[in-house]
């Protein structure tokens, strides 16, 4: 039987080429027909950016507070434990807190359920797919995305919501659950609805790629535009002053926003199948280990493995957002126990793609990451402030 075509069979390619390791004729053809199409989307971008800029295009105030964290780049920011932090942070300090998603290649409603709506309800348009109300997990990772399900189990007081349309979503949280801060998880782009503070993610390992937009390179918009950042997250910083000359480079864009430095701190393991079944890191010290991902940046992570004391006997990765099927992760577990194994690693954001399988012979764990902030900590406390009292 033929397999659909997905776009994630030929992502590497493309990164390969975005990089410039292919060196082939047509792919140094296929390099200025890209550099060609990136130079009409930055234009086509920045036009809108312009409208907005210039209130031609007006965006929608919603009357409650909102907070945009995104990136210029596309994925490897660490983006997701940032928001959950400080949906976490606010919920504690008294706010009403929704997050509001797109869903990036989550899973679509069917043509039936659409129907039923149309036909059953007063309302022409579909509401947003509620992944928790703030009380109740109500929607799987397929239907709900891999970022949007990771933060409404982790975040049991705080509402989930799934919709392009984050004007919407976003009203829709206001009307039924009495929001009063939105945090708009990648919104950076997202002019439409009128952000009170913009959160910028820049990766301090790669922070803008080759300097192209897509499709030449990775960045979304050009780096000037981080000048509408109010804070700048520094993610998978070392604690170094290796650091310097990016925030110089950054400073010639954005004068204003405050830097903070952070870094993806490894917690404990816990068990895929067995929620809240922890093991502490110690138990990677010195253990085969074999790693599996589907995330932006593989070797980041395999390297956390490392860096903990595991030997990897065994790795597999595949492209970002990859939903694995059972009989892949039945010949990664016959892969692992070939390599003799004691147990396998995945990510938080993988784990909850893992299908359930009825017999698993090696343990399955994921590495459970929270941030920890380095430098600029009381910016971050003073963002946090900010917010409460706006």
């Amino acid at each position: 039987m033929k397999r659909p075509f997905k776009f994630e069979n030929i992502e590497p390619y493309f990164v390969d080429l975005m990089s410039e390791r292919r060196r082939d004729r047509f792919s140094r053809l296929l390099l200025c027909l890209l550099f060609v199409a990136s130079r009409f989307y930055r234009a086509v971008n920045q036009f809108r950016v312009w409208l907005y800029d210039k209130r031609v295009i007006r965006n929608h105030a919603l009357g409650c507070l909102v907070v945009s964290i995104g990136n210029l780049s596309c994925g490897g920011t660490g983006k997701t434990p940032v928001v959950e932090v400080f949906a976490k942070t606010l919920s504690s300090k008294g706010r009403k807190v929704a997050i509001l998603s797109r869903g990036y290649r989550s899973k679509k409603r069917s043509q039936w359920s659409k129907l039923r709506h149309f036909f059953g309800q007063q309302e022409m348009s579909l509401p947003p797919k509620i992944v928790s109300d703030g009380r109740n997990l109500l929607l799987d990772s397929a239907y709900a995305g891999d970022e949007p399900y990771m933060l409404a189990s982790n975040l049991p007081d705080v509402a989930v919501l799934v919709d392009k349309d984050r004007v919407k979503s976003g009203l829709y949280a206001i009307d039924h659950f009495g929001t009063d801060v939105l945090i708009l998880d990648d919104g950076f782009q997202f002019l439409k609805l009128k952000q009170h503070i913009n959160i910028v993610l820049v990766d301090s390992t790669d922070p803008f790629g080759n300097g192209h937009v897509l499709p030449r390179g990775i960045l979304r918009e050009p780096i000037k535009n981080i000048r509408r950042a109010d804070y700048i997250f520094l993610s998978k910083s070392d604690g170094s002053h290796k650091l310097i000359h990016l925030k110089e480079f950054i400073r010639r864009h954005n004068r204003r926003a405050e830097i903070i430095e952070c870094c993806h701190r490894p917690k404990y393991l816990e068990d895929v199948y067995v929620r809240g079944h922890r093991e502490p890191l110690e138990k990677l010290r010195g253990a085969k280990v074999a790693a599996l991902s589907a995330i932006a940046v593989p070797p980041g992570f395999e390297a956390f493995l490392q860096q903990l004391g595991a030997e990897l006997v065994a790795t597999r990765s595949f492209a970002d957002h990859h939903r694995y099927t059972q009989q892949e992760i039945i010949d990664f577990i016959n892969t692992a126990k070939e390599a003799k194994a004691d147990f396998i690693v995945t990510t938080e954001k993988d784990a909850v793609r893992i299908p359930k399988l009825e017999r698993l012979d090696v343990p399955l764990f994921f590495l459970r990451v929270e941030i920890d902030i380095l430098s600029g900590q009381e910016n971050f406390d003073q963002c946090i402030s900010r917010i409460c009292f706006m």
